[in-house]
Parts: structure tokens; sequence; C-alpha cells
């Protein structure tokens, strides 16, 4: 009686031979928003210096500079990182705390959603006066612009600035504490195997 759902556990448990995907995926997504993240910060040093240091209209956080340093490193850095599967859960640390710091310091005052939707889960009350003042924009545009170019790429919105994506890049990150890169696409599968035997590189 327990033969059919056997034999699909048997043939799902097959799949784990393409686990490996997984973390790929993974630290490929990741690749592109770490990097950009760092390079803005390093094309715009010292306004990100001030913008961290600064109490009034900034994050008052202690030693900018070093701060706005570390920041860098860890997002360029991890960026390459990732991409070549090297270091991956060490470098997983230092881009896990970046992203705290993030959604604590320039996001949480704005709530969950980076996007307002005013119907989705969690809409405070920003979110939710935000949808009169986006039509309000939309009839402006209606009446005095060119409406259909100016939504050709895309509809408006307006940015929540929410925690929403800082938490989902740091899940993201801590999986891959947990997993590490990956099999055979990743640097560190390869050393692991090298140099503490193919047992252990999983």
């Amino acid at each position: 009686m327990l033969t059919l759902p056997l034999r699909l556990q048997t043939l799902l448990d097959k799949t784990r031979t393409l686990d490996f995907l997984a973390p790929l995926a993974l630290r490929l997504y990741l690749v592109p928003v770490m990097w950009m993240a760092g390079m803005s910060k390093l094309q715009h040093f010292d306004d990100t210096v001030a913008w961290f240091g600064n109490p009034d209209w900034g994050l008052g956080l202690p030693f900018p500079a070093l701060m706005t340093a570390l920041a860098i490193f860890a997002e360029l850095g991890g960026a390459v990182c990732l991409l070549l599967g090297l270091f991956t859960r060490w470098m997983a640390i230092p881009l896990m705390i970046t992203m705290a710091v993030a959604a604590t310091t320039v996001h949480a005052e704005y709530g969950w959603q980076a996007i307002a939707d005013p119907s989705a889960p969690f809409a405070n009350e920003r979110v939710e006066a935000s949808a009169e003042k986006l039509e309000r924009a939309r009839d402006i545009l209606r009446t005095h612009g060119n409406y259909d170019w100016l939504t050709s790429s895309g509809k408006l919105v307006v940015l929540n600035n929410g925690i929403e994506f800082a938490v989902t890049y740091l899940i993201m990150l801590l999986s891959l504490f947990f997993t590490g890169a990956g099999r055979y696409v990743s640097l560190d599968y390869w050393l692991r195997r090298r140099f503490m035997g193919p047992a252990t590189a999983t």
C-alpha cells in the first residue's frame, strides 16, 4: 500500500544530485546586488560618509569613514567571493551584518514593503496614504503629460523603502552561511576536496 508513496519519495530524493543548483542560484542572484551597492558607495564615498555620520539627516553612525570602507569591502569583496564560490560562508557574515544594519537603520521606519501597495499584507498608514497620492500624480500626468510614453517602461509606483529587500537578501545570505557555496561550481568545494578530502566536500 505504501509502494507508490515510497517510489515517489525515492524519485524525489534523486533530485538531490542537483542540490548544488540552489546555492549557485542564490550566489549569482546576489552578485550584482552586492556589486552595485558597493560601487555606488565607492563612487560617492564622501557623500556616503556624510550620510552615515550625520545625525540630523543621515544615519548618525559612529566612525562613518570606517563604516563606509567596511561596507564597501563587504559588498565588493562579497560579490567577487559569491561569484567564485570562495570563502562563501565567511563572507556571508559581514554581508548579513551589512543587510541587518541597512534594515534597522535605513528601512525599518518605513515598515515592510519596498514598493507601496495598499492591498498587500503589512501595509502601514504611509503605504495606504500612497494610493491617493499616486492616483493624483497619474491624473496630473494624464492631463499635462504624455502618459503613455511616461509609463511605457513600466507602471508608476511609490517607493516605500521598507525592509523587504534587505531582509530578503539577509535570508538568502543566511541560507548560504549554513549550506555553503554548493558542490562542483564553487572554489570552496574544490579547495575543501583538495585539502580536507573528498568525503568532506559536500
